[in-house]
């Protein structure tokens, strides 16, 4: 018998030992014509709500996979709670956005739209099958929510002042981002990265209006929007997190 058990598989099914689940459409595709797995093969299960399971697969074909979840392997837990707020970039920078602040362990992503935002295709669907795939791949139990594409304005408006807002200034405004972090530790946070080209003049204003945001900076070179997203979570999960 071969031991698959580095294969990681999101389920949006409830898991419990003994129980047999069946598998349909692409992951059954994924596992019998990707990973070329067979009967008998072992693999791990896994989602936000009762945890990751070992399982063996009981049948397996292109178009569906039984699998028998045999023992639990670790118990349901919570991500941190941090959001990432970013202004969708183009195909592949966005793709690394999403899988980075997956493995940085963001609770939710919110895509926002900006007056300089370059993104002609906004699709929810891609984000949210890019967030499992990253979970699978790094160990994660959860999957992070995908929310629908929102104004910057609409978002700000309505947003709720018990979480704080973490705007990354390019122009070098506010405290450094780990100064920041520590002052308000154990806070319910966001972080807001703008698009390339940063947020316009108005934008920003608009932005430090408001009591729940905070300008924070990044060091002292001008980062790219993928690699501010990363510098922050990165920074915010060392003071805040689960590091």
């Amino acid at each position: 018998m071969n031991n698959f058990t580095n294969i990681r598989l999101w389920v949006n099914q409830n898991l419990a030992a003994s129980d047999n689940i069946v598998l349909e459409g692409e992951k059954s595709h994924y596992l019998n014509n990707v990973m070329r797995c067979q009967k008998n093969d072992i693999l791990r299960c896994f989602n936000a709500d009762d945890g990751e399971y070992e399982c063996r697969i009981e049948e397996i074909s292109k178009n569906k996979t039984v699998i028998k979840s045999l023992k639990k392997c670790r118990d349901a837990d919570k991500p941190s709670d941090v959001w990432l707020l970013f202004s969708p970039l183009k195909k592949d920078k966005t793709d690394f956005v999403i899988e980075k602040a997956v493995e940085l362990g963001v609770a939710k992503i919110v895509p926002v739209i900006t007056s300089r935002t370059n993104a002609s295709h906004i699709r929810t669907e891609r984000y949210t099958a890019q967030a499992i795939e990253s979970a699978e791949q790094c160990g994660r139990l959860s999957i992070p929510e995908i929310s629908n594409p929102i104004d910057l304005k609409k978002c700000l408006n309505s947003w709720n002042t018990n979480r704080l807002l973490y705007f990354a200034d390019e122009r070098q405004c506010g405290e450094k981002a780990v100064d920041e972090f520590v002052k308000n530790k154990k806070c319910p946070s966001a972080v807001l990265i703008g698009p390339e080209g940063g947020f316009s003049d108005d934008e920003a204003g608009f932005i430090n209006e408001f009591s729940f945001t905070r300008n924070i900076k990044l060091g002292p070179r001008i980062l790219r929007a993928e690699t501010a997203a990363i510098a922050a979570l990165a920074v915010w999960q060392s003071v805040n997190g689960d590091w």
